[in-house]
């Protein structure tokens, strides 16, 4: 069996921290803040959280030096909600190019569905790729969503899908690059099971 890696959290000023690392302490991981670049060699794994408005995490991520680190980094990367769509090439909150490291969009569900805008509570996934993000996660498994941005279906860079009047991708996977849309730290044991899973890929 692999063993458990410590985590660095990247702390660009995002919301949603102390429930991240209240999941984080109840599986027994590692963990601690990622607050200069030189920070990220101090961890096997890095999580980027994220509640917030996409072009004002990207200037936060600048001012703090961190965006050419990021784009080196070999080991397991795993974008969170916000930190998800940062992975990606743009997005429509804000029209700012993204960190291209997944070359999907992050676009807007307002105008594109007739259901209620944010897409807020439990909601299923579909597992279309294999990845060890998902293992012992069943078909259909409900995770906790709250998101009015969404990234783009493309089979070619999605793991699992979810649907919101529209397909998009709740978990994506470039490289040792990896997203998930929904909150694993809000999502009960299935959640935890996929951070778990983050620190022995």
């Amino acid at each position: 069996m692999k063993k458990h890696s410590s985590i660095g959290i990247v702390n660009y000023g995002a919301g949603n921290i102390f429930s991240l690392t209240a999941a984080l302490k109840r599986q027994g991981l590692r963990y601690g803040m990622v607050n200069r670049p030189e920070e990220l060699d101090n961890y096997d794994r890095i999580i980027i959280p994220g509640v917030g408005h996409a072009a004002k995490a990207m200037g936060k991520l600048k001012a703090s030096g961190m965006i050419d680190s990021i784009l080196q980094l070999k080991k397991p990367v795993l974008g969170i909600c916000l930190g998800m769509q940062l992975l990606t090439d743009y997005s429509e909150e804000g029209n700012v190019d993204l960190l291209k490291l997944i070359p999907l969009r992050t676009l807007n569900f307002e105008g594109r569905i007739d259901l209620k805008v944010p897409h807020m509570g439990w909601n299923t996934i579909k597992q279309v790729n294999e990845s060890e993000l998902m293992k012992g996660i069943p078909q259909e498994t409900y995770f906790y969503f709250v998101h009015s941005f969404y990234i783009e279906y493309n089979p070619k860079f999605t793991v699992a899908s979810c649907n919101y009047g529209i397909s998009f991708s709740a978990i994506v996977q470039n490289n040792n690059f990896y997203g998930v849309q929904f909150h694993p730290e809000k999502s009960g044991d299935a959640g935890e099971l996929i951070l778990k899973n983050f620190s022995t890929i």
